[in-house]
């Protein structure tokens, strides 16, 4: 069995930028998609066949659980073209793995022979992009919302210290709110973790998962190549399918939640 790399083999070079087999996979996937959607979209009829009849239901199906998500169509509009290309793509890459001989198709390389096609979702690089992505859109839609200052405020709040100063200059000493502006402080503190954490918990979630169904099925297909292995292919599979399900629901979670307007800013836009 050959070694099990956790890191892409390079396939090639353009100037100092190395493209390895995941890269090169990915961008063949992305071409072959974007391809298809676009013929299928140029194809479409008034009266649909079966091929644009499924194509419809797919599409609509998952619109309508978008709109059951973020609760309303217009926000769904803009949310929705994201989410849905994300899970395309992993859920794309991740099927076409279970092809039979691609580890077949290999390429001698300054390396070595190293196979021509590896999953994509299966490179951290790549998957850590996606989460970036989606993280970053999150923080962009939260400051288009909250303004930059309600943003940052979230993070640093000291509105119950500052409160309590104000209080002790006018002689009133109200130690529970010094307590809550503390409280207050720290759990912005704790909010700048979570973000951050999002990038990890989302990456290692999809590469975790589709890395150790790739390492999984290699090793049961050179322990016992014949019945064995076809139950874990089965886990594969379904793990191929949730994954990009799990992401893509997660990101739009965030947004959804980034986009928000909390209740005491809705009294205060009220009162303006």
């Amino acid at each position: 069995m050959n070694g099990i790399s956790l890191a892409p083999q390079i396939l090639f070079y353009i100037g100092s930028f190395a493209v390895s087999n995941a890269f090169f996979w990915g961008i063949v996937l992305n071409t072959i998609v974007i391809t298809t959607l676009v013929l299928m979209v140029r194809s479409l009829k008034k009266i649909p066949g079966r091929g644009q009849g499924l194509f419809e239901v797919i599409i609509s199906g998952a619109y309508d659980f978008v709109i059951s998500v973020v609760g309303n169509e217009k926000k769904a509009k803009k949310i929705f073209p994201l989410v849905f290309s994300m899970f395309l793509i992993t859920f794309t890459a991740n099927l076409v793995t279970f092809i039979p001989g691609q580890a077949a198709i290999t390429i001698k390389t300054a390396g070595g022979i190293v196979p021509l096609f590896r999953t994509i979702v299966a490179d951290y690089s790549l998957v850590f992009v996606m989460t970036l992505v989606s993280v970053i859109t999150t923080q962009i839609v939260a400051i288009s919302v909250h303004g930059p200052f309600g943003y940052i405020g979230k993070f640093l709040n000291f509105k119950g210290i500052k409160d309590f100063f104000v209080q002790a200059f006018k002689g009133k000493l109200k130690f529970g709110l010094l307590a809550q502006g503390f409280l207050d402080a720290f759990l912005g503190i704790m909010d700048i973790v979570g973000e951050t954490a999002k990038i990890i918990s989302l990456s290692f979630r999809l590469f975790g998962n589709m890395f150790a169904a790739e390492v999984l099925a290699a090793v049961f297909l050179f322990l016992a190549p014949f019945i064995i292995p076809i139950p874990f292919l089965f886990l594969g599979l379904l793990t191929a399918i949730v994954q990009p399900f799990v992401f893509s629901v997660l990101t739009l979670i965030f947004i959804n939640m980034a986009s928000e307007i909390e209740e005491d800013q809705i009294i205060e836009q009220a009162t303006i």
